[in-house]
């Protein structure tokens, strides 16, 4: 065994898991770091109060008095607790968060210094906005951008700095991070769903789009972690032989949580309380030393910045507790990748769930309403839904153990199946007294008594509806929740605008009733969104087939799927909700086609260091051993040693030739990188590095993990999957 991984594996083993007390309840110390609600009604006057209250709920402005006077409570506040910077946090287009902290000290002359915050401080902070991905929108020589408070999502205290949530934005005023288009979409949701939910409740004044994501990860010993340079540079194993062991007993799953995995938990769970995340479930997933967490449903814009918060803390945490979390989509080849489900619904401002069935059949026809529009909004924009979550680490995931595939469908189930065939059959125009009486009794009255036993949960459906939400389980565990939720509402959003109107016009010029016209426009979505369900095994060949021929697409690498968030329907959708405009579409569809082929670089570059530096030298190395021990036998049998020398001289050979396999491959995937660097259009240059470069690394590991077996464990440099899984 190597010195390193010796060493890495001693320090693993020696270490003692940290304690943390848990000297209170949750509900006790639950948003005790947020400049929540009920810190605004302790420290704010009743003005500056409504002021943030009608920001929050109806988007109007804060004028400079008032902010003065919030930033001056806020100071206080973060003061009181121990803090001596504030910073506005914001979420870039690099899939990180990004933050610039500024002290509160500043001097007045004389030797003196005080303590200050004021309103413009606490409204705008100016980053520099060409050093963080811009798709062209900023040069370097044009660096003005600003961060500006989010007031919808509260400040909160992490260690000694005040955070202050707040969008990203150039000089000229495009979006350049992911939480601007996000609120965009979440008003459009909301001005489309109230105009809809005021069919039934006329009360309805605001509709809140609600997420609930899981977060799935993996925790590492952090000194085996960093043996690995891949683990280090890439987030995941470019190579490795499988354990002999893996998931295969099932033994993990939902299993006791180790006690080292348990403190690291315990510890996170305690400062997700003190900010305000409120987690929840906590379990082993289905790989070996791999978790799962999950919150209570929040509004989705407080959804996403807390999964982007809690993201960072896991890091931070993990440290302490001695371990590297990993959550790359797909870090150990041949074992379950890592999601985070994003689980969505839409609840009005009375209490209700538009997703959930009430007990009489006017609240089940809302839920029909909502959801057969849904299915309609996915089955017309099922490309941007899959280029919502597509990235070079996600694509190793979809479609390999239990994930999803890359062809966007929609589960429902068998009994919710039937209801949708039944209102098929529902005649165009006015209703019979009969045809009423028996869809209000006998379809739609019956829905409640249906979902109590919602048939089978599918796990390979990439969009299932699951009792009260639907459950976008595509979404890779890397990704920033705001992107695939910008999509879900902005195509539910013009979904509902379109049924709206048709809706009106039946109720206006068809002289129908309400309910009746309802009913019509439902019919005809069913029959037109048809193909997109499914119940069936996603990963079977027969269901690629069977997709195809209902014209659903299949695009099974990032660069394919991307084309569709700058397509002419993409456009137009986002441009007439006022989502994003066409400058900011296709800054982005640059910077995720740059990331792409950025990761696929680095990859390239990482495998190609491992192999020829690590792996082929210890095989070398090995190989002399292996010949030296042949001339020892040489020398004692004289012509006869082949005889007893077979087994050593059939190693060598094998060895040889993996050897020059590999450093062939290397040279040639090297090569191809070089070709696509010279290519100046990024489409194409993606092209080469996803059908050219990356096939390439499959076929280096698969000989570099032939020799992983072949060599003695002793001076094997890497760590192996058996260490890397099984430590606990």
């Amino acid at each position: 065994m190597t010195t390193i991984r010796f060493h890495a594996l001693k320090e693993s083993f020696n270490r003692k898991p940290l304690k943390v007390k848990e000297n209170e309840r949750r509900s006790a110390i639950f948003g005790s770091n947020v400049f929540n609600e009920t810190t605004m009604r302790q420290t704010l006057t009743k003005d500056a109060y409504k002021g943030v209250k009608d920001a929050i709920e109806k988007g109007t402005k804060i004028n400079r008095n008032i902010a003065d006077q919030i930033s001056s409570a806020m100071k206080d506040w973060a003061l009181s607790k121990g803090v001596t910077h504030y910073t506005h946090w914001f979420q870039p287009l690099t899939g990180a968060t990004a933050e610039k902290h500024d002290a509160f000290f500043e001097t007045i002359g004389n030797g003196l210094a005080i303590e200050k915050f004021d309103g413009g401080q606490l409204v705008q902070q100016e980053p520099d906005a060409s050093s963080f991905p811009s798709g062209g929108i900023r040069n370097t020589f044009e660096a003005r951008g600003y961060t500006a408070w989010d007031p919808t999502s509260p400040a909160f205290i992490y260690n000694t700095t005040l955070c202050i949530p707040t969008v990203f934005v150039a000089y000229t005023g495009e979006a350049l991070d992911y939480k601007t288009p996000l609120l965009r979409a979440l008003q459009a949701v909301d001005k489309s769903a109230v105009g809809v939910a005021k069919y039934f409740d006329k009360n309805v004044k605001k509709v809140n789009a609600s997420l609930g994501w899981e977060q799935e990860y993996f925790l590492i010993d952090s000194a085996l972690a960093l043996s690995r340079p891949d683990i280090t540079l890439t987030g995941r194993t470019l190579l490795g032989h499988s354990a002999a062991k893996g998931q295969q007993l099932d033994d993990h799953y939902f299993g006791t949580i180790p006690n080292r995995a348990m403190s690291f938990m315990r510890d996170l769970e305690t400062q997700c309380m003190l900010l305000g995340i409120p987690v929840k479930t906590r379990h082993n997933e289905v790989a070996p030393n791999q978790f799962e967490l999950a919150p209570i449903y929040e509004e989705a814009n407080l959804a996403v910045d807390h999964n982007s918060l809690l993201m960072d803390i896991m890091e931070k945490i993990a440290e302490r507790h001695n371990f590297k979390v990993l959550f790359h989509e797909k870090p150990f080849a041949g074992i379950n990748g890592s999601g985070k489900h994003n689980n969505w619904s839409l609840s009005t401002d009375t209490g209700i769930n538009l997703l959930s069935p009430g007990k009489t059949p006017m609240s089940n026809l809302q839920f029909l309403t909502f959801f057969v529009n849904t299915i309609k909004a996915v089955y017309d924009y099922e490309e941007l839904l899959r280029a919502a979550i597509a990235s070079a680490s996600n694509d190793h995931r979809l479609g390999a153990n239990e994930a999803p595939p890359a062809i966007i469908s929609v589960f429902i189930g068998e009994q919710l199946t039937k209801v949708l065939h039944e209102l098929k059959g529902v005649t165009k125009g006015k209703l019979s007294p009969e045809e009423k009486t028996d869809l209000k009794l006998n379809v739609v009255g019956k829905i409640p008594e249906i979902l109590l036993d919602n048939t089978d949960r599918n796990r390979t459906s990439p969009f299932a509806f699951t009792g009260n939400k639907f459950e976008f389980r595509a979404v890779g565990s890397t990704a920033n929740c705001a992107n695939p939720m910008t999509v879900l509402n902005s195509v539910v959003a013009k979904q509902l605008i379109e049924f709206k109107q048709e809706v009106d016009v039946l109720i206006k010029k068809k002289d129908l009733k309400k309910d009746e016209a309802i009913f019509n426009v439902l019919r005809e979505y069913i029959k037109k969104s048809s193909n997109i369900l499914f119940e069936g095994n996603g990963y079977g060949e027969e269901w690629q087939i069977e997709a195809k021929k209902r014209g659903l697409s299949n695009n099974k690498t990032t660069p394919e799927a991307l084309k569709a968030k700058i397509s002419k329907k993409t456009i137009a959708l986002f441009e007439e909700l006022d989502v994003m405009s066409k400058v900011e579409i296709e800054a982005r569809y640059e910077i995720e086609v740059e990331e792409y082929i950025m990761h696929i670089q680095i990859e390239g570059r990482t495998l190609g260091d491992i192999a020829r530096n690590h792996v082929v030298p210890t095989a070398v190395k090995y190989q002399n051993t292996l010949i030296k021990n042949v001339t020892g036998l040489k020398e004692i049998y004289g012509k006869d040693f082949k005889k007893y020398a077979k087994e050593q001289l059939g190693l060598i050979e094998d060895i040889s030739k993996r050897i020059e396999t590999i450093n062939s491959g290397v040279t040639k995937m090297t090569n191809e990188r070089k070709k696509a660097n010279i290519i100046e259009d990024i489409e194409k240059r993606a092209a080469i590095y996803c059908n050219k470069v990356k096939p390439l690394f499959d076929k280096i590991r698969y000989q570099c993990d032939k020799l992983e077996l072949l060599i003695d464990d002793e001076i094997w440099p890497l760590t192996k999957y058996r260490e890397l899984l099984f430590t606990k």
